[in-house]
């Protein structure tokens, strides 16, 4: 592919809103709810690899999923945060194209985890017997290792083809971070093939992690009906209901995302959806899978009680 002449140096982020009166606030607000994501998602990490009762193919990828939803956090809000507080919201066109490759590769990464613990999940409830054997430690890291590499290819594939475009006149991003679909309105080239792949790419993984997940849940659920213990099915509940969580909230506000009209109303709309998965979703993880799940509170619990035994010595 060959690049376009490119004249633009740097963009200007017009953030998440331009009245002034709400500058300061949305910036207390959304330092403190990157501070709890940062927390939560740092916290989980170091609980399940702390507490050995946690070590199970189900919270190390979890792990995994606090860990990419932090990157996704950090890849945007700190920026967002620096468009509350200056006047000279700029960003470097490579800066620019660094975020959006990232922001496109988590977001990936992340389809396909939500995947791979619903796989779990049917390995762990339908094939019990065989838990052991075929969700093996060295397997759980083959299988983790796919998400990044997939992800990671996408984002270069489609940061290569905004690379491609040409930018010559506007450089106003309506916008608080380098998101594709206002950022390829400033382009003075073609942009058909950018935002067919951009349409093409995202609808084919969004729509295929999502048919992984509803086929294990298709067999999951007869499953835990058929189990005979209360506290079994109760446990089995459990983790799939943080799961399915995770899931509804991830998937529903990228469909809203997804399937909304291009119109000045829709990208004020989108502005909203955008803060929503970005900076709400990744905050809310850790504490869905902390407050629903038995296991989770109760290493938390035990990790606290011990932490305060070895200060009172």
């Amino acid at each position: 592919m060959r690049r376009n002449v490119t004249s633009v140096t740097e963009f200007i982020l017009l953030g998440l809103t331009s009245r002034l009166e709400l500058q300061i606030p949305f910036f207390v607000l959304f330092l403190a709810v990157y501070g709890v994501t940062v927390a939560g998602n740092l916290g989980l990490i170091a609980l399940i690899q702390v507490n050995a009762r946690l070590h199970t193919p189900m919270y190390f990828f979890l792990s995994h999923l606090s860990f990419v939803d932090l990157c996704f956090s950090s890849n945007v809000t700190p920026k967002m945060l620096e468009t509350f507080l200056l006047e000279k919201r700029t960003i470097s066109y490579c800066a620019c194209l660094v975020q959006c490759y990232f922001f496109i590769a988590l977001v990936h990464v992340e389809f396909y985890i939500l995947a791979l613990m619903a796989f779990d999940r049917y390995m762990a409830i339908c094939n019990p017997l065989l838990y052991g054997s075929h969700m093996s430690k060295r397997r759980c890291m083959s299988l983790i290792v796919m998400p990044y590499l997939y992800g990671a290819f996408t984002g270069l594939m489609e940061t290569m083809w905004t690379y491609n475009l040409a930018f010559c006149g506007p450089n106003e991003i309506n916008h608080f971070y380098c998101a594709d679909p206002p950022l390829i309105r400033l382009a003075c080239s073609d942009t058909y093939n950018k935002e067919t792949s951009m349409f093409v790419v995202a609808g084919c993984n969004l729509s295929f992690s999502l048919l992984i997940i509803l086929i294990s849940y298709l067999y999951i659920f007869p499953a835990i009906l058929r189990i005979r213990s209360t506290e079994g099915r109760r446990k089995a509940f459990s983790t799939c209901g943080s799961h399915l969580t995770a899931v509804s909230i991830f998937y529903v506000t990228l469909f809203v995302m997804y399937l909304r009209p291009t119109t000045k109303e829709s990208v004020e709309q989108g502005k909203m959806v955008a803060v929503f998965y970005t900076s709400v979703i990744p905050m809310l993880n850790p504490m869905v899978y902390s407050f629903r799940n038995k296991d989770v509170k109760e290493a938390l619990a035990k990790e606290l009680s011990r932490r305060n035994m070895l200060s009172r010595q």
